[in-house]
């Protein structure tokens, strides 16, 4: 029997179909091999068909013009040879493409160039390849570099003459409320490895509790403030800073807001009791109620800080200095080989904490209401928001304030002879001040929920910390210390509860390990073709040896909260420094493991030029060996 179909035969209509079929498969085929898109357009009867292959999916174009070329191969089928052409699209702003162009032979070239005026990251391109009427597409990934070039000298303008004379410290507040860490986490171990200089010890368990008349004994109970202070004498340079942040609270001495009314006997009172903690812990205790209190450790402290943030804790200037005046001398009469930290600011932008309205009294001649009393180091806090809604920018932001506000600081002491040799130190540094009060709420921006701000721990802190400290270092600062070690995800370097590290543990670490303060390394002169989203500090060691830190701090969008940041890419120009025998690389970001760090440091390439990439937030540190 047959079968028709509009009068043709049904076997030559099966016919037919496989045709097509098999017509459509060698289409599909032939794209397939030419690894993108399927060509467009076509004369008649199907006509020439083109299939473009680039010599390399990425490209990287310098920000100092030199061009980036890729190779182009053009495949044709069908016999026809018309001439085919190259194009671009998708470039970024001011950069610029030339060719060479195929015609009617197989292969041709892009060359990409972008100078100083083109932004630095990533773009996708597409480069087309055409004969007029049938076209052949292929993606390319542009990277706009960075150039950093590294000079031989050093920069006498940066830095302390020079030198990067900064260290990195860590803090610990003993407090009723966070006083037993050491109980919970006994192994000091990481605090050790740390490797912290000076650390800080912001005194909030204070340790007289009463004047008694007669004195009794129970007036004073050290236990909650050696519970810290014991472990901490024990580990790294064993020369803590002991910041004697309040007074005491006794009859009369604060007021309702539990600051200390500043009056002659008040101030006598506190001194005698500042004098009482220096022959505690350096010259073989004192006597109580008949009760003999001495540290258990053999480590005197010498480093001692005068109150805590005076500026937003009910102090005029003037009170100020008429306590730091008074107390100081009772605390040398004790031991005279103390060192002193003044100021203490709170210095986030607050009106009352700008240090413009503060060191000119300071700073004022001694016998015109000015300081009189010894100072070792004058000291203020950063933070870069007091609100978990301000963006990444935003906070990026404060840092050229920062350097602002150390700069002033030294201006200011060198207005006196006596003080123009004192060293800044920032004995405060985290993102954010916030933190909750009784209700949850913020206390910064009472009536808002208080939330943590994770910024303080995520790969966000290892872009900004290696920022401040570069920007820090190079501006004359001298102690970068971390508010602070034993907290939670907005200010900790370990967990309170846990013990576990943060990432912001390894970056402290590796800022202070990179960068050790004695000998001072030389700061190098450096040039950089863009920079406003990386940080780039180069520094000599004695030995010949140079270091080179690389921070991404480039946001992906200005709104963004904790984002991931933007790929940047730059090119290490360090052929003015000569030969090398080794390279090593350590970069610490999103991807890095919180709990064991980064490990060491890993070989790299030793060349004239050293590509670093980071795919956004976070620092490379590069370690050239002679």
């Amino acid at each position: 029997m047959k079968l028709f179909n509009h009068g043709v035969p049904a076997n030559r209509d099966r016919r037919k179909r496989r045709m097509k079929i098999l017509a459509t498969l060698v289409a599909a085929a032939w794209c397939s091999a030419c690894g993108g898109p399927a060509p467009s357009g076509g004369g008649p009867g199907g006509g020439a068909r083109i299939a473009l292959s680039l010599s390399a999916s990425t490209a990287i174009a310098p920000q100092d013009g030199t061009p980036a070329v890729i190779n182009a191969t053009i495949a044709r089928s069908g016999g026809d040879a018309s001439p085919v052409s190259l194009a671009v699209s998708g470039l970024p702003s001011g950069a610029s493409a030339s060719f060479t162009q195929p015609g009617t032979g197989t292969s041709g070239s892009v060359s990409l160039t972008a100078g100083t005026g083109v932004a630095a990251g990533n773009y996708n391109l597409t480069v087309t390849a055409s004969d007029g009427s049938v076209s052949s597409p292929a993606s390319l990934a542009l990277t706009v570099a960075i150039v950093a070039v590294v000079g031989s000298a050093p920069d006498p303008t940066l830095g302390l003459n020079g030198k990067l004379a900064q260290f990195m410290a860590t803090s610990f507040q003993p407090a009723s409320w966070d006083y037993t860490f050491f109980q919970q986490h006994p192994d000091t171990t990481p605090l050790n490895d740390l490797g912290s200089h000076h650390i800080r010890l912001q005194d909030l368990s204070v340790p007289m509790k009463a004047s008694s008349s007669p004195p009794q004994a129970s007036d004073w109970d050290f236990t909650e403030l050696d519970v810290v202070v014991q472990p901490v004498l024990g580990v790294t340079d064993h020369s803590p800073e002991y910041q004697i942040a309040v007074a005491p609270n006794l009859t009369g001495m604060l007021n309702a807001n539990g600051q200390l009314i500043v009056n002659p006997a008040n101030l006598a009172t506190f001194a005698a009791y500042c004098a009482n903690l220096v022959r505690y812990y350096n010259t073989g205790g004192f006597y109580w109620g008949g009760k003999h209190f001495q540290s258990a450790s053999n480590y005197p402290i010498i480093w001692w800080g005068i109150f805590n943030e005076y500026n937003i804790n009910g102090l005029t200037p003037s009170e100020y200095v008429e306590l730091y005046n008074t107390v100081v001398p009772a605390m040398l009469a004790a031991d005279p080989r103390l060192q002193f930290s003044a100021l203490e600011l709170s210095d986030f932008d607050y009106q009352e904490g700008d240090p413009r309205n503060n060191l000119p009294t300071f700073v004022a001649p001694a016998g015109s209401g000015g300081v009189n009393a010894p100072v070792n180091v004058a000291s203020t806090h950063f933070y870069s928001s007091c609100n978990q809604s301000d963006s990444d920018d935003q906070l990026f932001s404060t840092v050229a304030g920062f350097v602002q506000d150390v700069e002033y600081f030294y201006q200011e002491l060198r207005l006196r002879p006596d003080l123009a040799g004192v060293p800044v130190w920032v004995t405060e540094n985290n993102v954010n001040a916030d933190y909750s009060d009784a209700n949850g709420n913020s206390t910064c921006n009472p009536g808002q929920k208080f939330v943590t701000d994770q910024r303080g721990t995520s790969a966000f802190f290892a872009a900004w910390r290696p920022y401040v400290f570069s920007q820090l270092g190079k501006a004359g600062n001298q102690a970068l210390y971390h508010w602070d070690y034993d907290a939670d995800a907005q200010y900790g370097e370990v967990d309170f509860g846990t013990g576990n590290k943060y990432l912001s543990y390894w970056v402290d670490y590796w800022l202070g390990a990179m960068f050790p303060p004695a000998p001072a390394p030389d700061i190098l002169q450096l040039s950089a073709t863009e920079t406003t989203t990386v940080e780039i500090l180069a520094t000599k060691n004695s030995d010949g040896s140079v270091v080179i830190m690389v921070a991404d701090h480039a946001v992906h969008t200005p709104a963004d909260n904790n984002g991931l940041g933007d790929p940047r890419t730059v090119i290490v120009d360090v052929s003015a420094l000569g030969k090398f025998s080794s390279a090593e690389q350590l970069t610490l970001d999103a991807k890095t493991d919180a709990t064991h760090g980064p490990g060491m440091p890993v070989s790299a390439a030793v060349a004239p030029q050293i590509t670093v990439s980071l795919g956004g937030y976070g620092v490379t540190f590069l370690v050239l060996k002679p």
